[in-house]
């Protein structure tokens, strides 16, 4: 059988839906998001070599530097600064960091080359990118998009959020999907027209606070896993400037055991093929809406199909939003 590969595009209960703290009906999203991610501490992304040799320690890549001596640090700024108050005579800082939720602490020496300490270290504090608003509670006004965590892409490790908005941004143009290559949309960032805060980075998307007007959205009732069928349904998710359009597809499978690949469809719509190639990076979080209902949000594009895709069920994040 020919093994199929995934990319992102970031248990529930079968209690009734007017059991739940989330609204019946929500606001349908489609829109595009820019997002910014200010992360906890400082990830570990690499290592270089300094005169020679890679760094002595026992920092690995994935690792999250939260303080160089008894200084917090959040941003390279706050890290450049600290290890320049708390380097001994020897050129060694005392390092505090977290590895999989656990504390340690570590030394690192530092090298003179050209004049310059260097550290040897690659590292992050912050990620932005783009993706897709799948909705918003008008009772809470929380929204959530993506349908999947958002990590760092030389770690594949969560990003843990300290801080982070979302933002209008405008598609400039499409680079297409072929098979074997997904393609992406690429944008015009507006950072200072902000939408909302990021709260959460999970699995199963994004989620914080939408502070913008949305009353004149269109609302959707939404559609518990049972309601889901293979068959005819659309997305809704823009492909040029700011525009929320419509497309066809045909879910082919629904699968209620897996954790996050509940859907699985093709795209059949001609103009989102002629326009995109298939399914594109930054559809994630694309609602799936099929009788009148929002059912599922984009998650995945198939590398070796690319007008193929998973999907997640919308009643996973809705319950994600409340925890």
């Amino acid at each position: 059988m020919k093994k199929k590969f995934i990319v992102f595009l970031c248990l529930f209960a079968l209690s009734p839906l007017n059991a739940l703290a989330y609204s019946n009906e929500v606001i349908l999203g489609g829109k595009t998001i820019g997002i910014d991610i200010k992360a906890e501490g400082i990830m570990v992304i690499g290592f270089y070599k300094v005169e020679g040799s890679l760094p002595k320690t026992s920092l690995k890549e994935g690792d999250i530097i939260l303080k160089i001596g008894n200084e917090e640090v959040n941003s390279i700024n706050e890290l450049t600064k600290a290890i320049e108050n708390n380097m001994d005579d020897n050129n060694t800082v005392e390092i505090t960091y977290k590895r999989d939720k656990n504390e340690k602490t570590t030394t690192l020496k530092l090298v003179k080359q050209d004049g310059m300490y260097k550290t040897g270290l690659y590292v992050k504090d912050s990620i932005t990118g783009i993706g897709t608003l799948t909705f918003i509670d008008p009772e809470s006004n929380i929204y959530g998009a993506l349908g999947h965590e958002i990590t760092e892409s030389n770690t594949s490790k969560i990003i843990e959020v300290r801080t982070g908005t979302i933002f209008k941004n405008s598609i400039s143009s499409i680079t297409e999907s072929i098979d074997g290559k997904p393609g992406s949309k690429n944008a015009k960032f507006y950072y200072s027209n902000n939408y909302g805060d990021i709260t959460k980075n999970t699995k199963y998307g994004i989620y914080g606070t939408y502070k913008d007007d949305y009353n004149n959205l269109e609302k959707i009732s939404i559609a518990n896993k049972d309601e889901v069928k293979i068959g005819k349904a659309e997305i809704y998710t823009v492909i040029d400037g700011e525009n929320i359009e419509k497309f066809d597809i045909e879910i082919t499978k629904i699968n209620e055991n897996s954790d996050i690949k509940n859907i699985t469809f093709d795209i059949i719509d001609e103009k989102l093929i002629n326009s995109t190639g298939g399914v594109v990076q930054g559809m994630s979080g694309s609602p799936i809406v099929q009788n009148g209902k929002l059912v599922g949000a984009v998650t995945h594009v198939i590398t070796d199909n690319v007008k193929s895709g998973y999907g997640l069920f919308i009643i996973t994040m809705l319950e994600e939003s409340e925890r």
